[in-house]
């Protein structure tokens, strides 16, 4: 570990969610995504003030969330698998099998190669294709992850019982970095400027700086 999980990375923003057990987060048409457990419900959340401004029932949330040509991408179901959400009819509309069937899948995202995955016991970061959910690669990552998003060629990834948040590289797979942040984290999402993740202990979204996570390593050997 860095000398920066020691301290909290600073929170340049915060906004309470809607529900109680939060799981999802992702950024789509300028909104947050999320995705709460008990409540069964995925909302769409104005970042200005927090408002809520689409509320979807989904009975089946179980992690992360994600979104891809339209649809909302929720870890759901038992086993986990992908379930397929039409925004715009609020209603499940498919679905895809994370093979071999369990429930260690925990965090998603979707870009141009396709979906990148955590999954717990043992902990890696998976690429899956999305249409048939081929490995495409696959490489260990430390600790016990709880939710990913994926930046620029970068995986960054949650974990819940630590309260860290890690960045490794899809290219040379290596950790570039780990910072200890407020609460515990669990689905993140990137809105282009900044990294939010849900603060399952204070019921919020919390934004965090990118190269707060990605430089602490270089930070800490500078030190």
């Amino acid at each position: 570990m860095t000398a920066d999980v020691t301290s909290t990375t600073p929170v340049l923003r915060s906004l309470p969610g809607p529900g109680s057990y939060m799981c999802g987060l992702t950024w789509a048409d300028g909104q947050l995504w999320h995705s709460d457990q008990d409540e069964g419900k995925i909302w769409a959340i104005e970042p200005g003030r927090g408002a809520v401004t689409r509320e979807l029932g989904c009975g089946r949330v179980r992690a992360d969330l994600s979104f891809h040509e339209g649809m909302l991408c929720q870890v759901g179901g038992k086993p986990k698998r992908i379930v397929l959400v039409d925004p715009a009819a609020g209603a499940v509309v498919g679905e895809r099998e994370v093979l071999p069937a369990s429930g260690r899948l925990c965090g998603i995202e979707m870009c141009h190669e396709g979906m990148w995955m955590c999954l717990r016991s043992p902990s890696v970061v998976q690429l899956r294709d999305f249409e048939t959910m081929t490995v495409r690669r696959e490489f260990p990552v430390e600790g016990a992850p709880s939710g990913l998003t994926w930046v620029n060629g970068t995986v960054v990834y949650s974990e819940f019982e630590t309260g860290l948040v890690r960045a490794v590289s899809t290219e040379t797979e290596a950790l570039l970095g780990e910072v200890a942040v407020e609460g515990r984290p669990t689905g993140m999402t990137w809105d282009g400027y900044s990294l939010w993740y849900c603060d399952f202990a204070a019921r919020s979204f919390k934004a965090i700086r990118l190269e707060d996570v990605v430089n602490s390593r270089r930070r800490s050997a500078s030190s």
